[in-house]
């Protein structure tokens, strides 16, 4: 683990959509990842020999509801223990700044990970949706 750097920052533009990508999470357009930098409460990246090759970050209101989003890890670094820090992280960053009740939400392909963290499924008492925006702005 000694050649893995982890760093306390949002990762940039650029590292956001690579990683996305490479990592099989949902491709973001350059421009909105740059727009949404901004609400990132929290935000790490992974270094191996100078380059990002892992992220992760919280978005929200910094208090009572936050998002734990964009965890992807370059799948050339898989079974590492890469996402493992990346939780480890974001979750020591909530216990130090998140407020006692706090509501922090995930969205995960594969949950087992996460529920070695304390997130549990919230069905039947609540239910997630989503939605997918498409903008119906014409040019």
């Amino acid at each position: 683990m000694s050649d893995y750097q982890l760093a306390g920052t949002v990762q940039s533009v650029e590292n956001f959509c690579r990683l996305r990508i490479i990592s099989g999470l949902t491709p973001r357009p350059a421009e909105a990842a740059r727009q949404g930098r901004p609400d990132s409460c929290y935000g790490i990246h992974i270094l191996y020999r100078e380059i990002v090759i892992g992220i992760g970050r919280i978005v929200g209101n910094g208090a009572l509801n936050m998002d734990i989003v964009d965890v992807a890890v370059d799948p050339a670094h898989h079974g590492k223990g890469l996402g493992r820090m990346i939780m480890e992280t974001l979750t020591k960053w909530l216990d130090q700044n998140a407020c006692d009740s706090a509501y922090v939400t995930l969205m995960a392909d594969v949950p087992a990970l996460y529920e070695k963290f304390g997130f549990t499924r919230v069905s039947p008492v609540s239910e997630g949706m989503a939605r997918i925006w498409k903008n119906t702005k014409t040019s």
